[in-house]
Formats: structure tokens, C-alpha cells, sequence
């Protein structure tokens, strides 16, 4: 039995999609949670700033691309930018880790 097609503007996504889409949430919150450390107001408004900028530009990078009647899937950009993220907030951790001592 078929519950009929979707409300207009819905889509279904893959559980690959949602799952990237779960690691880049927490991810995004792991970051501003660490921003909150950031003693100087200014700086840690910047920063945020900077964070809601840099996940706003990518908001629309998706793993698929349409080319003719092909679908590409290219699983590794969205992944990068994921294991990027991490990496920075790791360097941000230690920075923020070196100016509490």
C-alpha cells in the first residue's frame, strides 16, 4: 500500500543525506558550544559570526550532481568539509585549552 505522493515542496532523502546532515548539526553545535569559551566578547562574537557564515555558504553543497540523465555521487566533498570541520575545532579546543593556562 502506497501512502500517495508527497505535500508539495517535500522530498524524500537518502539515509546516507541524513546522516550527513546529523554529522554536520553536531558538528556546527560542537563548534559554537566551544566558541562560548572565547573570553573576549569581540573575538568570540567574530568568530560565531564566521561559523554561521562558513556553514551558511555550504548550506547548499550536496553529494549529488545531475549531468544529462546520469546522477554523480560524490560522496567525498561533503566528507572533507566534515572532516575539515573537526579539524579546526580541534585547533580551536587546543588554542582555547593554551590561553586558559
Amino acid at each position: 500500500s502506497s501512502a500517495g505522493p508527497l505535500p508539495q515542496g517535500c522530498r524524500l532523502i537518502s539515509i546516507l543525506q541524513f546522516l550527513r546532515r546529523q554529522q554536520v548539526l553536531q558538528l556546527y553545535r560542537r563548534i559554537l558550544r566551544a566558541l562560548r569559551d572565547v573570553p573576549a566578547e569581540a573575538d568570540r562574537r567574530h568568530l560565531q559570526e564566521w561559523a554561521r557564515e562558513e556553514f551558511r555558504r555550504n548550506k547548499d553543497a550536496t553529494e549529488e550532481v545531475s549531468s544529462g540523465d546520469s546522477i554523480f555521487v560524490f560522496q567525498d566533498a561533503i566528507r572533507m568539509m566534515i572532516t575539515q570541520g573537526h579539524m579546526q575545532l580541534r585547533e580551536l579546543q587546543k588554542a582555547l585549552k593554551l590561553a586558559k593556562s
